[in-house]
């Protein structure tokens, strides 16, 4: 059985501009209600990371932020970086050293990473079967984990798709 709660539509039905403002105004949500601060170089940095569902690297983050603010420095982006992690807004794509947007903004919870090698695209998945069965097995090892996330590489629908002759 697959959790499909949290997948993403097909490129011909998603209106990512939309995706973008959702993303946005959850974390400004989210942001009001712990009393934090949405920065403008946290929303701008926030606002970067979605402008797609590849990952993105802090360094190319930077490049972006730069022609707007020449001041920005690499400590500028992992600041920010940070904040945005810790509100739990982002997650950190530790096989690709790399960062993409939360689907469930706002809430420390697991993750399953689907990242397809042809496009870069990251599908985000709650995958609760995965996660219940991956607890099972961490009891038995009387194993305690500090956070779980689960990075599977392959090829997304739409790009098995193109390669089928």
């Amino acid at each position: 059985m697959t959790d499909n709660s949290t997948s993403q539509p097909s490129a011909s039905e998603h209106d990512h501009s939309q995706c973008i403002r959702n993303a946005l105004s959850a974390a400004e949500q989210v942001c009001a209600q712990r009393g934090v601060q949405l920065t403008p170089i946290r929303h701008k940095i926030l606002e970067l990371i979605w402008n797609s569902h590849q990952a993105i690297k802090a360094y190319d983050l930077l490049d972006q932020i730069r022609p707007s603010n020449d001041a920005a420095k690499p400590s500028t982006v992992y600041r920010a970086l940070d904040f945005l992690l810790e509100h739990g807004l982002i997650h950190r794509v530790e096989s690709l050293n790399a960062f993409v947007g939360c689907r469930c903004s706002g809430s420390q919870h697991d993750q399953l990473l689907l990242i397809c090698t042809a496009c870069h695209n990251v599908e985000e998945r709650a995958a609760s079967n995965v996660f219940l069965a991956l607890a099972d097995e961490m009891h038995d090892a009387s194993f305690s984990p500090l956070r779980k996330t689960v990075e599977i590489h392959g090829l997304c629908k739409s790009c098995q798709s193109r390669s089928k002759p």
